[in-house]
């Protein structure tokens, strides 16, 4: 599978919570929703194109996050990831069919002066993870595979570790199945260059019109220790996507103490350097 030829988005507020707990809310207070539920926005963390700035580097890793510089205050962000098929009518995005999911840490940059999203998003190589066991999906519809897994997130510095945040069904997600990708494509065909948001269709003319892309729908919300402790060089972020009606959250924990994970789980472990 490559990455590198797939345009990157990420889903800003679609976990009740998260953005407050992330102190980026008042970002969002001009952006109008349909509902209080609803996803505040769509960022691009990659295009592939050499006319994208910065967003133009490849980001993703699966074994360490590159420390940015003059930056204290980077979280995990840990989540679940598509990879879609984009299908194309004319110019606008008709139709995301996912699919796999996998494991992904949407590792954020705490910029209070940033003008768009994406400027906290990716600072280079190695800004963001997605673990290398990708997990089929036959549709994404309610009752699908994807329902009946969990996300986990662990923090380890010196050998210690932390829960860093709250273990979610994926199911918890504000919108998820149709509902989600119904408004992903209306983001993408209608989102305008506005605020904290990006022109979505501007970038993926630029991009050529991919056919595939990855997107990453969420962070879950953050535990105590989560939300007040921020990545330091040589700790490890681990984000795990488990199916937790064949594993408990302490079967998976001490997987994760352990750094050895069963094959049918998508597990992402990066070492900050």
């Amino acid at each position: 599978m490559n990455f590198e030829q797939m345009i990157g988005f990420g889903v800003a507020g679609n976990f009740a919570g998260h953005l407050e707990q992330a102190g980026e809310a008042a970002d969002f207070t001009q952006i109008k929703t349909e509902n209080a539920i609803q996803p505040k926005a769509i960022f691009p963390f990659y295009v592939p194109s050499e006319k994208a700035g910065f967003l133009s580097t490849f980001p993703l890793s699966h074994n360490q996050i590159n420390f940015p510089q003059g930056a204290d205050n980077l979280q995990i962000e840990p989540e679940i990831a598509l990879i879609c098929d984009l299908i194309y009518k004319g110019k606008q995005v008709e139709k995301i069919i996912p699919h796999y999911f996998a494991a992904y840490n949407d590792c954020s940059i705490r910029r209070p002066n940033a003008k768009k999203i994406c400027e906290k998003k990716n600072w280079g190589t190695a800004s963001k993870g997605i673990s290398t066991k990708q997990i089929p999906l036959s549709s994404f519809i309610k009752g699908c595979e994807i329902d009946q897994y969990r996300i986990a997130c662990f923090h380890k510095r010196n050998g210690e570790m932390n829960t860093y945040g709250i273990d979610s069904p994926a199911i918890s997600y504000s919108y998820f199945h149709q509902q989600l990708l119904d408004w992903i494509v209306d983001r993408m065909n209608n989102q305008p260059d506005e605020g904290p948001m990006n022109h979505i269709a501007s970038l993926l003319e630029q991009a050529n019109y991919p056919e595939q892309t990855i997107i990453s729908i969420g962070a879950t919300r953050y535990t105590e220790f989560g939300e007040t402790h921020f990545l330091q060089p040589n700790d490890l972020s681990i984000v795990i996507v488990y199916n937790g009606e064949k594993y408990s959250a302490e079967e998976i924990k001490t997987m994760a103490r352990n750094e050895k994970f069963a094959d049918d789980i998508s597990a992402l472990i990066q070492k900050v350097v």
